[in-house]
């Protein structure tokens, strides 16, 4: 960037200060929120990570210096919502992926189903696992599946939320044949995503720390956190 083009101090010093106000906004959030989903803890976050990219920018290019923050998925950040103000419409588009971990168990929990189903006279359970996932979506709703996931031989992999604005409902049946095809990504409100990768992060700190520690005091005995230095 050639000198001309380069920020002022006064605008470097500018997206501090914006840090600094979306940093007590979400904490402010955080501590108010009403549930692990609340939408303005999600506000919040996507705007301090705003605020924090464009402090670290403007302080390269002013400074040649760089910050320590990193934010997940900035990189796939979605466009500024440029939907209706006030919406007559919305849709929530989820995805939940789970790995089938114990067939054996699927199978069991099928078999149930369909003999309550037909009180226990001539069961004919699904001799297969695409078979018994059809009858165990079929019985429970997504959110029981969810939440009993474990019962089916199920393990959650990674998830998302997207709630999307319109301006009038769909027509009946307008969007059933492909459900997700049409998704503007300008008119998402929010979204929640769920991912192991979240942990991964947390888990490479954790093991970093531990590194550390050890290379300090090799011998040293190491005790069990407490539940307060847990968290």
């Amino acid at each position: 960037m050639s000198d001309a083009a380069q920020p002022t101090a006064a605008e470097v010093r500018a997206a501090a200060e914006a840090v600094k106000t979306a940093l007590d906004r979400h904490l402010a959030a955080v501590e108010r929120r009403s549930g692990e989903d609340d939408p303005d803890v999600y506000e919040a976050f996507n705007q301090l990570a705003a605020a924090a990219e464009v402090y670290d920018e403007l302080l390269y290019d002013r400074y040649d210096e760089v910050t320590p923050f990193e934010i997940p998925g900035t990189d796939d950040a979605l466009p500024p919502y440029a939907g209706p103000e006030e919406p007559n419409a919305l849709s929530v588009l989820i995805r939940r992926d789970y790995a089938v971990v114990d067939p054996q168990r699927l199978l069991v929990q099928a078999q149930r189903v369909e003999s309550v189903d037909d009180d226990g006279v001539g069961a004919d359970v699904a001799g297969t696992v695409h078979g018994a996932l059809g009858i165990l979506f079929g019985e429970f709703e997504p959110d029981e599946i969810a939440s009993r996931h474990k019962e089916f031989g199920l393990e959650e992999a990674d998830s998302t939320l997207w709630v999307t604005a319109s301006d009038e409902p769909a027509d009946p049946g307008e969007w059933l044949e492909a459900p997700f095809d049409q998704v503007d990504a300008e008119r998402v409100v929010c979204r929640f995503d769920v991912s192991a990768v979240f942990d991964d992060d947390a888990d490479d700190v954790i093991e970093d720390d531990d590194l550390l520690e050890d290379e300090l005091d090799p011998d040293a005995d190491l005790e069990p956190l407490d539940a307060d230095r847990r968290r």
